[in-house]
This record gives C-alpha cells, sequence and structure tokens, in this order.
C-alpha cells in the first residue's frame, strides 16, 4: 500500500507538471501571438494578404523604407542619450536614498519612507502642469533637460534597492567598518556589488520606461531635433495610416533593441525580482 500511494503520488505530480507546462505554454503562445503578427506583416509587400510565410520569401525592403522615410537614425539616438541619463541618474538617487532608508537610523524616517511610498500612487500626467511650469522657469522647455529630469528620480527604484539592501547581512558592513572603512567605501564597495540583481532590474524597468515614453517628449518638446523613437513613430503612424507593412516595419524598429536588451538582462532581472524583500 505505501508502494502503491507512492506510485499514485508520483502520477499526480506529473499530470500537475504537464498540466502547468501547458497552460505556461498557452500563456507564452498567446501574449508573443502579436509581436509574431507584427513581424510577419513587416515583410509583407504593400496591399498583400498577410499568410504564415511571406509569399515573395523574407525582404527587408519595408524596414530600410521605414527608417528612411521615418528619419529614426536621429530619434534613436534622442531615445538612447535621454533613457542612459535618466537610468543613470536613477541608479544613482536610488543606490544612495535606499542605502539611507535601510541601514542610517535617523528622526522621521518611515516618514521619509511613507512619503516616497506616496509619490508612487500618484501618476505623471497629474504633475504636468507644475513641472512644465518648473521647466519653463528654468528655461529648460525644448532642451534635453525637459526630457531627463522630470524623471531623475523615481520611488520605485528607492524603495526597490531599499528593500534588496535590507537582504544584505549587516555583518558584512560591520566587518568593512572594522577595516576602516566608511559609510560611503561601505555602500560602493560592498553593498552595491552585492546588488546587481536589483541594480539590473531597475536598469531595465527604467531604460525600457524612458524608451517607450511619448508623454514627455510630445509635452515638454517641439523641437524635430529632439525627437525620440515614440514621438517619431506617433508622426509615422499618421503618414502612412493605411500601409500595413510599412508601420509594422516601424513598430519592429522601435520594439527590437528593448527585446535584445531584456535578453540580455533577463536572468539578473528574474533574481532581482525573486529576492527583493525576502529579509534575512
Amino acid at each position: 500500500m505505501p508502494k502503491k500511494n507512492l506510485n499514485n503520488t508520483a502520477t499526480r505530480e506529473s499530470i500537475l507538471e504537464v498540466v502547468n507546462l501547458a497552460v505556461l505554454l498557452l500563456g507564452a503562445g498567446l501574449i508573443l501571438l502579436p509581436l509574431g503578427i507584427v513581424f510577419l506583416t513587416s515583410f509583407a509587400p504593400e496591399g498583400a494578404t498577410i499568410t504564415l510565410m511571406p509569399q515573395n520569401g523574407w525582404s527587408l525592403a519595408n524596414y530600410q523604407d521605414a527608417w528612411q522615410r521615418g528619419k529614426f537614425l536621429l530619434a534613436f539616438a534622442n531615445s538612447t542619450l535621454v533613457a542612459l541619463a535618466v537610468t543613470a541618474f536613477q541608479l544613482f538617487s536610488s543606490a544612495l536614498a535606499g542605502y539611507a532608508l535601510a541601514r542610517l537610523k535617523f528622526l522621521g524616517r518611515q516618514v521619509v519612507l511613507l512619503i516616497v511610498l506616496a509619490t508612487l500612487v500618484i501618476p505623471f500626467q497629474l504633475l504636468v502642469i507644475p513641472i512644465f511650469l518648473v521647466l519653463k522657469w528654468g528655461h529648460l522647455i525644448n532642451t534635453y533637460g525637459a526630457l531627463i529630469l522630470p524623471t531623475a528620480v523615481n520611488g520605485f527604484g528607492i524603495f526597490l534597492l531599499r528593500q534588496y539592501f535590507l537582504t544584505i547581512p549587516i555583518e558584512l558592513e560591520e566587518a568593512a567598518a572594522l577595516d576602516g572603512a566608511n559609510r560611503w567605501q561601505i555602500l560602493w564597495r560592498v553593498m552595491l556589488p552585492l546588488s546587481r540583481p536589483a541594480l539590473v532590474t531597475l536598469f531595465l524597468f527604467t531604460f525600457i520606461g524612458e524608451w517607450n515614453d511619448l508623454f514627455k517628449p510630445l509635452v515638454f518638446t517641439t523641437r524635430p531635433e529632439l525627437r525620440t523613437v515614440q514621438l517619431a513613430l506617433a508622426e509615422f503612424q499618421e503618414q502612412f495610416t493605411n500601409n500595413w507593412p510599412l508601420l509594422m516595419a516601424a513598430v519592429a524598429i522601435a520594439t527590437i533593441p528593448i527585446v535584445i536588451l531584456f535578453l540580455f538582462g533577463q536572468r539578473q532581472f528574474i533574481q532581482g525580482i525573486a529576492t527583493t524583500g525576502i529579509k534575512n
């Protein structure tokens, strides 16, 4: 009987694993289906019927045409500059604030943490008017500063790194302090190297969010030389509304860099999300 029960348990576990795998594959298929349609459509000639495989073979003509007509080279440069600058600012500010909230003892620490958390529930769109007035007062409208400074500090990044710092044993800091390290050295030589998964996670969240942002370029800039990828894509859509293969090629051009970036950082991203908030 015990052996039979063990066999039944193993059979049920195998069935559950198969069901879970089937559900995961189905979910992945539903998520990837729109992306697959985009890529298949982008290789079709204008006016052609979309099939599983392009009738005339794979052709990059739509990509070349979309790249030239949409003037994506300048848009890519602007989006990359803005995304990297915002990401660098957020990593720096989040590391400092997150470490202070995780380790330093000072009056009002919990109040500051609550204020940081409160910023997460306020949509950026509600703050656009005061931000616009501040940028106008500082003569930053139609500059890179208008695209970078409004999101240079983010409550999510501060909270994420604070939670990850709490998972690092304090004994490591005490050992570094005994060796003569100050707070600054402890942060940069002990805490941040051990927090690479959280830093990669914040990098991906911030970079992808800035790359996909249309709101700031649309509101704070009007100069064509400051166009970002998403603004260029929106303008491209207005010009070629009925040319779906060309539109899908432009969408693929704007999407491919983000997909490649995520594929390179997915392992650290998953580890950072899985371990954040688990305190030893």
